[in-house]
């Protein structure tokens, strides 16, 4: 799912103004039962915490501090931890962990979490890469604005233009941010570099700027422009001052802050190291990379054994792909069938805006297919809706992975699953049917909408954040449960699903290979190519992912079979009483958690349904 607004963006959100954090820890009257108190304690605290963040306040729809962006610089993330370990002390002052229900003791557990992984972002703060090419601020605040602020009146507009200088602020923040790190001996790779250069000036390209097309931010301002005339909030008039609030809020504030950063940037870039290395290279690496293995797989797996799972998953999968080989008559080998399926034109659609037409117009079949079939394995549905997207030129990359971007919990903005489609040469038909389905329904579409909508769960579990093992291994999962809801029923689209499988194993062996056992770049490219039929371009792409994503890339397998093995468990205990709605349900109706809280629900799970049938 990487990015939406991206998940490096939200865990940056800063929480400013704490000025209680200094007074000793207060102490709170309940005079109904210990649940019920704990949890308005936790919506009052969702609340306090959400105001700190402009941004993440309209990524769930509403439009207080509408002309604001949140606070990037150091100082601003120390008061998010402060203010966390502050909250954290107060709940444990006040209330009895035994004296909790079921549920309520989970979510005493999962902000307890919340504050582990706050204490882990602060701990290894200078060993991380404040901006590089996998969505992080650079393109992921204008796509904030242009997605997600919505101009439904002059106010709105007003907002608009701050908001622009504000990314202004905001970027000169994370460039010093930037700039600390390196002086402490932490540099992203050098494509990185190249990367954040490259969007920049696209950022700052065309109108206003030159004489070109317009950019992306200027387009976006003369639509709202042009929609307010013609519904009658503004006169023309008033749309030409703010028109030329605009340019000056993009060409005063915006621009020579990106250009900041471009000229940074690019005198820095001869200091990064010319062979690519993986982050336990860095200072004190070795332990950020255990960090970041815990923090994204939620277990406490080892670099060692999540690369021998990876190479056991492999060759298992490769098993499977054989037999699909022999299903289509192909004479040869693995690696033969592999560069056929990599090379053959019948396997990609035109290299142009046609053939990215054609491309989310079978994605979004697929999808309607599989909504049929939804109510068969599951008892919560989503109710908000779903849109497929291109990505937008000034962020689209070749290669690069497709997402989703939640949607609003009231459903005033759709779910958005985009696709990079600048080259249909590395995005193979034969794995787009499982990418929908992992990226839409049932996957991350339907996993982040009923965590949304869900009633009688804290918000701050419901709407709190992602969790990659849960999200990631959740939305690989339902590229196999969509085989047995009716899906693939071309046997090259079920090869398809497994080169998807096959690659999210890849990078067990390929993330530790990098990062714990000191593979170069090439290496990495090289096992991935022998051992998959993803196009080049698209693997080299990948590769260059793990690099700035240390850990991420191993929680979607990690994650899966951590649920197969649940369901496993469930389907064994209860036998006949087995109901595959009521598993998925339990998987789903508690919002984003660790495996090991996972577990813990469908457990319960399991001794309610055995209760039930006695």
């Amino acid at each position: 799912m990487k990015t939406r607004l991206a998940a490096a963006l939200l865990a940056s959100v800063a929480l400013a103004g704490c000025d209680a954090l200094i007074s000793p820890v207060a102490t709170i009257e309940c005079a109904g039962e210990q649940t019920e108190c704990l949890n308005t304690w936790f919506e009052e605290k969702f609340e306090e915490q959400l105001a700190f963040s402009p941004i993440t306040q309209t990524a769930l729809g509403r439009k207080t501090d509408y002309d604001k962006i949140d606070d990037f610089s150091a100082d601003a993330q120390l008061e998010q931890l402060e203010w966390m370990r502050a909250a954290t002390a107060e709940m444990e002052a006040n209330f009895d962990y035994d004296a909790l229900t079921p549920d309520a003791k989970l979510s005493y557990d999962m902000w307890k979490f919340r504050l582990e992984q706050a204490e882990r972002a602060w701990e290894f703060r200078e060993q991380a890469y404040v901006l590089h090419q996998m969505g992080s601020a650079q393109s992921n605040l204008p796509t904030f604005l242009l997605t997600q602020h919505k101009v439904d009146n002059e106010s709105d507009m007003q907002a608009f233009i701050t908001r622009i200088g504000a990314i202004g602020t905001a970027m000169d923040q994370l460039l010093a941010r930037a700039q600390a790190n390196a002086e402490a001996g932490t540099r992203a790779p050098r494509f990185a570099y190249d990367a954040v250069i490259e969007e920049s000036r696209n950022l700052t390209t065309g109108a206003p700027f030159d004489d070109g097309d317009p950019s992306a931010l200027w387009s976006a301002a003369e639509r709202h422009l042009e929609s307010l005339v013609e519904k009658g909030e503004i006169t023309e008039e008033r749309a030409e001052e703010l028109r030329a609030e605009t340019r000056a809020a993009l060409t005063d504030e915006f621009a020579p802050a990106y250009g900041r950063v471009i000229d940074w940037y690019t005198a820095d870039k001869p200091n990064t190291d010319e062979a690519t290395k993986g982050v336990t290279a860095l200072p004190n690496g070795d332990a950020f990379y255990a960090a970041s293995l815990k923090e994204m797989t939620t277990t406490d797996l080892t670099a060692d054994e999540i690369h021998e799972l990876g190479l056991a998953e492999v060759a298992r999968i490769q098993e499977e792909m054989r037999a699909i080989m022999d299903e289509v008559g192909f004479e040869g080998s693995l690696q033969e069938f592999f560069e056929f399926t990599r090379t053959d034109p019948q396997f990609f659609y035109p290299d142009n805006d046609a053939g990215a037409e054609q491309y989310i117009a079978q994605a979004k079949k697929h999808i309607d297919f599989i909504n049929g079939r939804l109510p068969d394995y599951f008892g919560i549905l989503p109710k908000a809706d779903l849109e497929v997207r291109r990505v937008e030129p000034f962020r689209e990359q070749d290669g690069a992975a497709q997402h989703y971007s939640p949607g609003t919990p009231d459903g005033s903005r759709p779910g958005i699953y985009y696709a990079h489609l600048s080259d249909m040469n590395a995005m193979p038909i034969p794995e787009l049917e499982s990418i929908a389905y992992h990226e839409a329904n049932p996957g991350h579409h339907m996993q982040v909408s009923i965590a949304q909508e869900l009633e009688g769960v804290p918000k701050f579990r419901a709407q709190g954040g992602f969790i990659s093992a849960y999200g990631e291994g959740w939305a690989l999962y339902t590229e196999l449960l969509a085989k047995e809801m009716g899906g693939y029923e071309d046997p090259y689209s079920d090869f398809g699903r497994l080169s998807s499988e096959i690659w999210r194993a890849i990078r067990l062996v390929v993330d530790t290979g990098i990062h714990a056992k000191g593979w170069s770049e090439e290496e990495a490219v090289q096992y991935a190519l022998e051992n998959s039929p993803n196009p080049e371009a698209a693997v080299r792409s990948e590769v260059q992912r793990y690099y700035v994503l240390p850990g991420q890339a191993t929680s979607y397998k990690v994650g899966m079979i951590r649920i197969q093995e649940l369901r496993a468990k469930a389907e064994e205990e209860l036998g006949e009483d087995f109901d595959i709605r009521g598993f998925h349900d339990t998987v789903l109706g508690g919002g984003a958690v660790p495996l090991n809280i996972l577990e813990q629900m469908v457990d319960r799970w399991i001794a309610k349904v055995k209760a039930e049938n006695a």
